[in-house]
């Protein structure tokens, strides 16, 4: 082998190595991205415990009975959830994305019941005596419902938090923020997380519409149509009936 030969492998093995560190910083810088997008499961957590705590300030005939097996099946969802994806909700499993919406669908169920139970005390006139209960009963249910949608928005828009913050997911968005169309004003690859959907349910209930997030698929929009309707009768129930009561 000549000289000239013997620098020729070596400078290809240098450029080799060299594009070979360049593709593992762009790899790393990759999962970097993801790691940032990906959220921490505590705001999900946190309201989901809310839920669970709001329900046993009920009155007992809206309880569902025994009163501790509905938080006790919360705190179980939740441990199963942890469990399986321990810090940043970054681990796109099946398995997971079930139970979350068996637990989602367990608070809706409950929750359901007991407007079941309230309307029915409002119509027939059973229940309440005074204004004091019933609103109090009210406002449990409707904090409830707005739980209950910022939990179904956040795991059905773009596939799930999960899907969210993969480094490179493309998937269908259901809903567009005011971030997505002010990229210069939000950090690098922003994505809507618990909170903001907590806002957008928040704002559907109170403004029984949209506001500044806009609905893209069909399915988000009849969401969205639910949950004003479900507001605005729910309101109109107990404020009237307050009212006729006071």
């Amino acid at each position: 082998m000549t000289h000239d030969d013997g620098a020729d492998d070596l400078g290809g093995v240098e450029a080799g190595d060299h594009a070979g560190a360049e593709g593992s910083d762009e790899a790393g810088d990759e999962a970097g991205d993801a790691g940032q997008q990906a959220e921490h499961r505590w705001p999900m957590a946190l309201a989901t415990l809310t839920a669970g705590v709001l329900h046993q300030f009920l009155p007992a005939d809206f309880l569902v009975s025994p009163r501790w097996i509905f938080p006790a099946f919360l705190v179980v969802f939740l441990g199963v959830l942890i469990a399986g994806d321990p810090g940043l909700i970054d681990r796109q499993r099946p398995w997971l994305k079930v139970t979350t919406g068996l637990m989602i669908a367990l608070i809706a169920v409950v929750n359901a019941v007991t407007a079941i139970r309230l309307v029915r005390g409002i119509l027939w006139g059973q229940s309440f005596e005074a204004a004091g209960p019933l609103l109090a009963v009210g406002a449990i249910v409707w904090t409830t419902n707005i739980i209950i949608f910022a939990l179904w928005f956040w795991d059905f828009d773009g596939g799930g938090a999960s899907a969210r913050a993969a480094a490179h997911h493309r998937g269908a968005a259901a809903f567009v923020f005011p971030e997505m169309s002010n990229p210069d004003l939000v950090p690098p690859r922003w994505t809507p997380q618990f909170v903001d959907y907590l806002t957008l349910s928040f704002n559907t209930a109170t403004a029984f519409g949209p506001t500044d997030v806009s609905a893209l698929r069909r399915s988000a929009k009849l969401m969205m149509i639910a949950e004003s309707s479900i507001s605005l009768a729910l309101a109109t129930l107990v404020v009237a009936r307050a009212v006729n009561i006071m």
